[in-house]
């Protein structure tokens, strides 16, 4: 059993890593999060908005309105008003939406290799999500889990 936990241990550091990258890292969000409760109590108090006004201009396909609102939860026009406001914090509805956002985009730019490569892949038609677009899936928590695992099916190399 320690050898799975010690398996796991730096997966989980490298996800939370490139996830807090995306959103900014340590300046933007204030603090360090090195572990899933640290990044319970920032999400708690709320995500800055320049934090995910980071990840949005951090998006190399993905910027399209209708692709964006389901991602995040909130319209593009929503996202520009943050920007007259970039120290305000978002609720723990908008922090949860994001966060979960940037650790999906952070889980499939590592099993694709690139940002660029995971954001095409959540613009297409999947054939193991029932060819819905992965994009179309993160307005639910149920889609935002049923990604996540399709996702871990393809890093481990089972298809469904």
């Amino acid at each position: 059993m320690s050898q799975t936990v010690a398996a796991e241990g730096p997966t989980q550091s490298g996800q939370l890593e490139r996830t807090v990258g995306l959103l900014g890292g340590p300046k933007l969000l204030r603090r360090k999060v090195r572990t899933p409760i640290e990044a319970h109590e920032l999400l708690s108090v709320g995500l800055p908005n320049k934090a995910l006004l980071h990840l949005v201009d951090s998006l190399v396909l993905l910027s399209a309105a209708h692709s964006l609102e389901k991602a995040i939860g909130m319209s593009i026009r929503t996202v520009q008003r943050k920007k007259e406001k970039p120290d305000q914090a978002l609720d723990q509805e908008q922090s949860g939406r994001a966060w979960r956002f940037a650790e999906l985009l952070a889980n499939a730019s590592e099993v694709f290799g690139s940002q660029e490569a995971a954001e095409k892949w959540f613009d297409q038609p999947a054939i193991g999500l029932d060819r819905n677009r992965p994009i179309d899936l993160l307005s639910t928590p149920a889609g935002q889990e049923m990604v996540e695992n399709y996702l871990e099916q393809l890093e481990y190399g089972v298809y469904v």
